[in-house]
């Protein structure tokens, strides 16, 4: 006799509203149910249908049958002794991810970092999540898993007025934009009103520049927006940021004049720029940077490059930052510098997963390109 597989489980963690109405259309009930779950979920961080009180027994025993509530499994939960606090979760098929929750103004904003892809595809030059290589997309369900697994680490949403987590930032591993169709529907559920109830001025895309993908994003969207930058010139740019070689400097800015063209209020891009010692660091980098930017309504954030083993970059001294700092803020620009969190607890993107599954054996090569140049 063949031994039968039971039928999977939907799990509604990732469902946006209108998946979850249509589920509960399917089984026999009012829509309504959606929001009701919803809420159950994300602002109660509830995983039990059993503790729904508001549903029917009836209902609550159906939805055993044919759903869970399966967030990623916590491997590690760290706190540092800045407030900073950090969870390496395992996804789906055991590979790892991270995000991080760091506290700012007294505690009054706790901003999440959410990674978007197990380790990541484009392989920039100064990156340590780049250099583990890439294993796969991340679901919506994986996604906002992360914002759950802080929400219900902290605390419920109930309390509006000091809220777990008050802003997310799409800046963890991966590049949201090369994971559209599951980044997407995560962000919905950030700003859905059942769901986290987040502001579009709280919740940050991070992208690299996939330009296509940056104008769909506008016309579904209107979230801040920040640009991993780097360089000022393609030259230089290509040689951090290697997806530049396929949409450029100038093609970027195009498309970020797009974005903020099609949000319905007054916005600015934030230019991420990480300063690597005698890189692009010097005066002459700082006003190429100014005249680039002098038309698009931005602000620079300054971050100090996170060294990691064999990179071949150093960190600039904090003489060399506060430099570059001043000569930016003499052609007009406020650029604060980005302070170092969590080193206690190894909070930078990348350094706590170390190696992932690679299929592209991304890792390996790197490894062995070192030691040939050892040798």
């Amino acid at each position: 006799m063949t031994a039968t597989t039971a039928p999977r489980l939907t799990n509604l963690l990732g469902m946006s509203r209108a998946e979850m109405e249509a589920l509960f259309l399917s089984i026999g009930e009012k829509k309504f149910r959606a929001a009701q779950v919803m809420k159950w979920i994300h602002i109660e961080g509830c995983d039990d249908f059993a503790a729904m009180t508001n549903l029917s027994k009836a209902l609550r025993a159906r939805l055993a049958e044919v759903a869970e509530i399966r967030g990623p499994g916590v491997v590690y939960e760290g706190s540092s002794s800045d407030g900073t606090r950090k969870w390496v979760l395992e996804v789906e098929d055991g590979s790892y991810v991270e995000t991080v929750l760091i506290p700012a103004d007294n505690g009054k904003r706790r901003t999440l970092c959410v990674s978007s892809q197990v380790g990541c595809s484009l392989d920039c030059s100064f990156c340590s999540t780049g250099k583990q290589g890439f294993q796969r997309n991340l679901t919506a369900a994986e996604i906002i898993g992360q914002v759950w697994v802080a929400q219900r680490s902290v605390g419920p949403r109930r309390d509006t007025a000091n809220r777990p987590v008050t802003n997310v930032v799409m800046m963890g591993m991966g590049e949201p934009l090369m994971n559209y169709d599951n980044v997407v529907p995560a962000m919905k559920l950030m700003l859905d009103d059942d769901g986290y109830g987040l502001s579009k001025r709280r919740v940050t895309l991070s992208t690299s520049g996939v330009v296509p993908m940056l104008d769909k994003l506008g016309d579904e969207l209107d979230v801040s927006l920040a640009i991993s930058l780097h360089a000022a010139n393609d030259e230089l740019r290509n040689k951090l940021v290697p997806l530049n070689r396929k949409y450029n400097i100038r093609s970027l800015l195009d498309a970020c004049h797009r974005y903020l063209a099609k949000c319905h209020d007054t916005r600015m891009v934030t230019i991420e720029y990480t300063v690597i010692k005698d890189v692009n660091d010097q005066q002459e980098h700082a006003e190429e940077l100014a005249t680039l930017l002098e038309e698009l309504p931005c602000k620079i954030n300054l971050i100090p490059f996170n060294p990691f083993p064999h990179s071949g970059y150093e960190k600039p001294s904090r003489n060399q930052l506060m430099r570059f700092q001043q000569w930016l803020y003499e052609l007009g620009y406020t650029a604060p510098i980005r302070t170092t969190r969590g080193d206690d607890i190894d909070a930078a993107c990348g350094q706590l997963v170390g190696r992932v599954k690679d299929r592209t054996r991304r890792h390996e090569r790197y490894i062995q390109s070192i030691q040939i140049d050892a040798d």
